[in-house]
């Protein structure tokens, strides 16, 4: 039987799993996106599990918004990342910090 610790220890891997890939790789900006998206994976585990085992639904309502943002904050990132590759050819960091605006 799996309880609410084996799901907590599973979001808790995922939580660490992302902040690891943000603090690893500061480099690539399309890799720091997927781990803040699995950051908010691990959370809304976490609203999902709490919500069932409360009977609740608040939790369930919590992720339905955070995914619309989720999806936003990804459509808009991605449609950033496509312009400054298609100007400066590159997705490193420093190279984008060099421009002025």
């Amino acid at each position: 039987m799996i309880t609410i610790t084996h799901y907590l220890v599973f979001s808790a891997l995922l939580f660490c799993i992302s902040v690891a890939g943000i603090f690893i790789n500061r480099r690539n900006i399309l890799l720091l996106l997927m781990s803040i998206e699995l950051m908010l994976l691990s959370i809304n585990t976490n609203f999902i599990i709490f919500s069932h085992y409360s009977n609740d639904i608040t939790g369930q309502v919590f992720v339905f918004f955070i995914l619309a943002v989720a999806a936003a904050e990804s459509a808009i990132g991605l449609a950033i990342i496509v312009s400054l590759f298609r100007l400066k050819n590159s997705l490193d960091i420093d190279t984008i910090s060099n421009l002025k605006g």
